[in-house]
């Protein structure tokens, strides 16, 4: 499409035979009878009386589901009965450190907590942590996490807590366990009372780490569904 000026809208002038207006500057390209110019759909339908092309359809956007959310200890608990989930549901319990995240699962009558596995944990690494817990969540029918936090007495942050804290908020950032729910549980004393029991056996430092890890998580998980499986006994949770 170009714009006649000078001589060529003189031209043009008379050979309509009066003065051009604004619209018959506008002189369509040799392709015009390959199909609508891009520019203007809306002068190609004036001038052809043929409807102009229709734009594809976009697909429908992606469902949204919330973030991984952060709920009491007891509103965790109360979510599985209140859904029925303690038959077949299953926790999982991490004990978060600098190098290595130890993980421990409960029975499917979230009563018992068992060792599972330890994952390395780098700040490059992140997403495929949260792949591998993604994984966990249905393979072992997780219905949430509990996090072991080391909560301060004086009410003051260690930098533990802060690295507690910062992993989890990566874990979000990754999107892989949204629509989930986790609660943090006090791990104060948990690897400390795994390591003075190991310490007799005189293991590899590696490995020493790795089975501190994963029963530091068993203490967490194993002090969480104690104290909600007696909160439960003595009626001071509700069963609906």
């Amino acid at each position: 499409m170009r714009i006649l000026k000078g001589f060529g809208a003189r031209l043009l002038s008379a050979q309509l035979g009066r003065v051009p207006n604004f619209s018959d500057f506008f002189v369509l390209s040799p392709h015009f009878a390959e199909g609508p110019p891009v520019a203007d759909c809306r002068r190609w339908s004036r001038v052809s009386n043929l409807d102009p092309p229709t734009l594809p359809r976009l697909p429908p956007p992606p469902p949204i589901f919330a973030q991984m959310k952060l709920v009491k200890p007891i509103e965790l608990f109360q979510k599985f009965l209140k859904s029925g989930s303690m038959e077949k549901g299953r926790l999982l319990g991490l004990d978060v450190g600098q190098k290595y995240v130890g993980l421990a699962v409960s029975d499917t009558c979230n009563k018992i907590a068992s060792p599972l596995s330890v994952l390395v944990r780098k700040k490059t690494n992140i997403d495929l942590v949260a792949r591998d817990l993604q994984t966990l969540v249905s393979q072992l029918s997780l219905v949430g996490f509990v996090v072991g936090y080391p909560f301060s007495l004086q009410g003051q942050s260690s930098i533990e807590a802060v690295q507690v804290k910062l992993f989890v908020e990566d874990l979000r950032k990754t999107g892989r366990l949204d629509g989930s729910y986790f609660t943090y549980w006090n791990e104060n004393y948990t690897s400390k009372c795994v390591q003075a029991l190991l310490d007799p056996l005189k293991l590899h430092p590696v490995e020493s780490k790795t089975i501190i890890d994963k029963f530091a998580a068993v203490g967490i998980l194993q002090g969480y569904l104690d104290d909600m499986n007696r909160n439960l006994k003595s009626e001071d949770m509700p069963k609906e």
